[in-house]
């Protein structure tokens, strides 16, 4: 059966676009072209000592493009950056893969994309300014953007059932976990990584459930990261939740008379979310509800030297810890308002307050990390 550009989906370039409306610039002899973007003029209004505090406007351009070349093979393409224009003015490249699909048989591509769990902590990652603790952060492995990837995708179980569909991928020194909290100490800041995923959409219910794991392929400190969640969608309604925990093997190290002692560290989270869709005279007003939970843990460790008896105390200490109460009114498919109200529930003990805090401001030490971040903004994209 021949299959042309418009037969084939390629959800790695549909989903991951982001945008309701793109340009097509060329569509011709089995060639199409489409750029895309976004600008988002936003403001967060908490404690001046908080981190993200302030001016949240970016401006992103995308571009992606397909290509005929046989009847059942397409290759496929895309590029997006993105331009900081707040405080820091950071830029980044945000995709830049290329690949070929083969229809039924899947297909694969290479390059900066989404980490493999992405697909399933993205379930929660919809409020209209701030969540995505679970996708973007430095705890969980290949669950964020990642450069160096390597990915093979079967969006319709090879022809079989259009309800199932599963991912492999390898990272090549490419892992999001690389920063400050799960660095890999013998190789540096880079991780070799590889992760599965896998959704089932049940039947005609609405409803999709999904779980994937991944892992570093380093075993003496092998860290690793298993996510599972669950969404509801239809017209209206969306109800979002997932689950995840990490763990790197002996990832704490402490001195303890003289004895070095070593524990595995663990992340668990989980996250839910309830939107609702309102249509109006003009757009479409969709409230949204969340609430959001990760903690760190370390567990307490007895050991004997020399028939002396010793102990270091564990820890257990949120991360993140708030409900979002907030509203998306899209007033077309291109320009959107913002609302959004985090109420942090967050300790100024807690780690994630700490975390949280960019400059300590009165007596009381991590308290900018404690206080509620009202997010306001307006969103025009093409």
């Amino acid at each position: 059966m021949k299959l042309n550009l418009l037969a084939i989906a390629i959800p790695a370039l549909l989903v991951a676009a982001g945008a309701n409306a793109s340009i097509e610039v060329w569509n011709k002899d089995g060639n199409k072209v489409d750029f895309y973007g976004r600008v988002k003029a936003a403001n967060n209004i908490t404690d001046r000592g908080q981190k993200g505090e302030g001016d949240d406007t970016s401006a992103r351009l995308g571009m992606s493009g397909q290509t005929q070349i046989t009847d059942s093979v397409v290759g496929y393409g895309r590029w997006e950056y993105e331009a900081d224009a707040g405080k820091n003015s950071d830029n980044e490249v945000r995709y830049a893969f290329a690949g070929l699909n083969f229809g039924d048989l899947g297909s694969f591509d290479y390059g900066r994309n989404d980490g493999v769990l992405k697909a399933i902590t993205a379930y929660t990652d919809v409020l209209p300014q701030f969540g995505g603790d679970a996708s973007n952060n430095d705890w969980n492995v290949l669950s964020s953007r990642t450069k160096a990837v390597a990915t093979y995708r079967n969006n319709n179980f090879f022809g079989l059932s259009d309800d199932f569909s599963f991912a492999l991928q390898y990272a090549d020194n490419g892992d999001n976990s690389n920063t400050d909290r799960f660095t890999d100490k013998i190789n540096g800041e880079s991780r070799e990584a590889y992760g599965a995923n896998a959704q089932w959409r049940i039947f005609d219910t609405g409803l999709t459930a999904g779980a994937g794991y991944a892992q570093s392929t380093k075993k003496g400190t092998r860290h690793n990261t298993w996510a599972g969640g669950l969404k509801y969608e239809n017209y209206d309604l969306y109800l979002g939740a997932n689950y995840f925990q990490s763990k790197l093997k002996k990832g704490d190290v402490e001195r303890v008379n003289g004895y070095t002692v070593r524990r595995d560290q663990k992340v668990r989270g989980f996250e839910l979310v309830a939107q609702y869709g309102i249509d109006l005279e003009v757009g479409r007003l969709t409230p949204s509800l969340a609430y959001v939970q990760h903690k760190y843990k370390v567990d307490s460790k007895h050991f004997t030297r020399h028939k002396v008896h010793n102990y270091v105390g564990g820890e257990n200490s949120p991360l993140a810890k708030y409900v979002s109460l907030g509203a998306t009114y899209d007033l077309n498919k291109n320009f959107s308002a913002i609302v959004e109200y985090k109420f942090n529930l967050l300790d100024r003990k807690d780690i994630g307050a700490a975390e949280n805090t960019k400059t300590q401001r009165g007596k009381h030490e991590n308290k900018p990390g404690t206080k509620d971040v009202l997010g306001v903004g307006l969103i025009y994209q093409f």
